[in-house]
């Protein structure tokens, strides 16, 4: 069975006191970190204690998203600021570092594939396993290209179904192709933009996905949304979904 997670940015506050209020309502929780000239929520000591602490009581996990503005494809990658993170991070012995290799611009496929390739060989040796690193699917970019890196590193990939999903695309033979090296799915719905409530997503489209994730994957699912009627509403649509397809697998209950 998979564990259900969602972000650190549920409620309108920092991330300690969303991880304090979900503690009890998800088993994983997705730490969106950030830094900029004007604003950082880069934890420090105390709130890493923190953290520590709520994980020991509450039996939670945590998985680390990079900042999105290291450009690991691009010309100029900032590695130091991604192992920085690694670093700051590495008490709470993460499920995982999901890592966007976007940044590129207008540069040819080859150029972004070599320079996203030489970024995850720096950020290997920051971590304890190279497939801590998970490459989550973008939505600007081709199969091909997430193929190509996880053939060039034994990295891990972040499947984001709502990326696929806005591509297009069918999830279920992305899922099947790769979960042997998936360590963490998102799930969110789409309406006029990604990272919505999952209620949007028709049953059509979100219970083959929730059908192959029940019947095959143990990793993390992160509902990746940004408010509490969203996350709420998310889950009672996984739930529903859920409910509807283990009507056809009676032997498996209790999620």
């Amino acid at each position: 069975m998979f564990k259900i997670g969602t972000t650190s940015y549920i409620y309108p506050a920092d991330i300690l006191v969303n991880v304090k209020k979900l503690a009890g309502r998800v088993r994983d929780i997705e730490l969106v970190l950030f830094e900029f000239e004007e604003a950082s929520n880069f934890p420090d000591k105390a709130v890493i204690d923190e953290l520590v602490d709520v994980s020991d009581r509450y039996g939670i996990s945590y998985t680390i998203h990079l900042p999105l503005d290291l450009a690991l494809a691009g010309e100029k990658p900032d590695i130091e600021k991604a192992i920085r993170v690694i670093g700051l991070t590495r008490r709470l012995n993460p499920e995982g570092y999901i890592v966007h290799l976007d940044g590129g611009g207008q540069r040819d496929v080859s150029a972004r594939l070599e320079t996203s390739v030489d970024s995850l060989k720096a950020l290997a040796g920051a971590v304890d396993s190279c497939s801590l690193l998970c490459v989550e699917n973008l939505e600007s970019q081709s199969q091909e290209f997430t193929d190509s890196v996880l053939d060039a590193m034994p990295v891990s990939t972040c499947a984001d179904v709502g990326h696929l999903w806005k591509r297009g695309e069918d999830p279920a033979p992305v899922l099947a192709k790769r979960l042997d090296r998936t360590r963490i799915v998102h799930l969110h719905g789409l309406q006029g933009r990604d990272h919505r409530s999952l209620s949007f997503a028709e049953p059509i489209d979100l219970d083959p996905v929730v059908e192959f994730l029940l019947l095959n994957y143990q990793g993390i699912l992160t509902l990746e949304v940004f408010s509490e009627i969203d996350f709420n509403e998310s889950l009672e649509a996984l739930r529903a979904s859920a409910a509807r397809v283990l009507q056809r697998y009676p032997v498996r209950s209790g999620f």
